[in-house]
């Protein structure tokens, strides 16, 4: 059985006997080719044999092995290796067909390769995930043919192999090395001027040339006979919390990839920002309640448990209680904060039924809210109109835009903070906001 399932016949060899069929269907009005048509007949079994021998006669003819990472980035491109070693004694050709997890919904992967005999062949091909969770790859299956091409002979491994799929670590490993290599300019961060100084105070030390005169202290002054002045230090290890809304409004997709998904990818991303200067990091995913904490520390594992959090937010995209989240704040960050919300709203009055608790939040600690650019209205926006169902379309696009930009004014009307950004840009925009309010110490 292991014979019959492992033997496929080629294209050419179906080829071959159909045009043997077509010989001894002409023989019945050209009796002299019937003759013919017997011996090509037993000819073509005889090389069909001589490919079977060639190609069963070895045990280990094809070893191969898939190399996946130990994990994988959602939403980037992750490599795949697959590692072939031909022990044949001839050139084979190869047809290669990975059993890639469903998750991808991609059917026709095939790939094919000529390998000299005793020789080795690394061939890699790359996945873009766009959800979190564990990805189950097959077989892989590999289809090897002798020089005669009618025969091909099936080779299986690394059946059920499991790979997780975290956020974007990728994006992370990115950020970093532009962090070490001072090109964050180039790609958006902005460099961001003091202003004015915190007031953690550290010391009193003699006045020299260049201080501030407005930090002088007179009674030092008086009393030591020359000049003194406080001198102050920058507040660290302040708390940022990270709110990821993982209601029905983050369900929307761009480019395969959720907004709760663009939203975890940024939070890892900042955290480890926020880590790097010297501040705590915490995290809270809600909807329906609240869930994923993670408490504000700064931790030699903080990261970890971050990633670990982000993971496993599970969601069925329900209405977000912001009612709920408001009393979980007061009740667990008993200390002004910088929180910064990953939500989306679409309309004013979208807003409007949240805006108490928003406004609530923003008494006590600083919050900015982060919400999309819709970029499909933007193509409309920007299109050319030919008709009138096209103008009626760019119309209602501008409508919603512009309700965008009402938004962020209504917000910044009660004190709170926002960033409206398109979802590619999401994760620089976030870092540009972190590193401003943190330049001009308004935390």
């Amino acid at each position: 059985m292991k014979f019959i399932r492992a033997l496929y016949l080629n294209n050419l060899t179906f080829y071959v006997f159909l045009t043997i069929v077509a010989l001894f269907v002409v023989a019945y009005i050209f009796p002299f080719l019937y003759a013919v048509a017997w011996y090509v007949f037993f000819i073509a079994l005889l090389f069909v044999a001589v490919d079977i021998l060639m190609l069963f006669n070895s045990r280990t003819g094809i070893m191969a092995a898939r190399i996946t990472p130990e994990k994988m980035s959602n939403g980037d491109e992750n490599p795949i290796e697959i590692s072939i070693r031909n022990d044949y004694t001839f050139k084979t050709t190869i047809k290669i067909i990975d059993e890639i997890p469903v998750q991808f919904q991609i059917r026709d992967l095939s790939i094919n390769r000529k390998i000299p005999a005793g020789e080795n062949s690394q061939i890699r091909y790359f996945l873009r995930p766009t959800q979190r969770g564990e990805y189950h790859f097959g077989r892989l299956n590999i289809y090897v043919s002798s020089p005669l091409h009618l025969i091909a002979r099936r080779y299986s491994f690394d059946k059920n192999t499991m790979v997780p799929v975290y956020p974007s670590f990728i994006q992370l490993r990115k950020y970093d090395l532009m962090a070490f290599s001072n090109s964050l300019l180039r790609y958006g961060v902005k460099k961001v001027r003091r202003i004015g100084h915190t007031m953690e105070f550290e010391q009193i030390k003699d006045y020299v040339q260049g201080d501030d005169i407005r930090t002088l202290n007179w009674k030092a002054t008086a009393k030591s006979g020359n000049l003194m002045i406080n001198q102050y230090q920058d507040e660290k290890s302040q708390s940022v919390y990270m709110l990821i809304d993982k209601g029905r409004v983050m369900q929307m997709p761009f480019n395969g990839l959720s907004l709760l998904d663009y939203a975890i990818n940024a939070t890892l991303v900042l955290s480890n920002v926020i880590l790097k200067k010297h501040d705590k990091a915490g995290l809270m995913a809600f909807s329906k309640k609240v869930e994923n904490r993670v408490a504000a520390e700064k931790r030699n594992t903080q990261m970890q448990k971050i990633l670990e959090s982000l993971y496993n937010i599970k969601t069925d995209f329900f209405e977000s209680d912001y009612s709920r989240l408001f009393v979980d704040i007061k009740k667990n960050i008993n200390h002004r904060s910088l929180i910064i919300l990953y939500t989306n709203f679409e309309t004013l009055d979208g807003l409007h039924r949240q805006l108490p608790y928003l406004k609530g939040i923003a008494r006590n600690h600083l919050l900015v809210v982060v919400f999309f650019q819709n970029t499909e209205l933007e193509k409309i926006i920007h299109s050319k109109t030919n008709t009138v169902h096209d103008i009626f379309d760019k119309v209602v696009a501008e409508k919603f835009t512009f309700e965008k930009r009402l938004i962020v004014n209504e917000l910044k009307k009660y004190g709170i903070y926002s960033v409206l950004t398109k979802p590619e840009n999401l994760t620089l925009d976030s870092i540009n906001k972190y590193l401003e309010i943190k330049a001009r110490g308004i935390l």
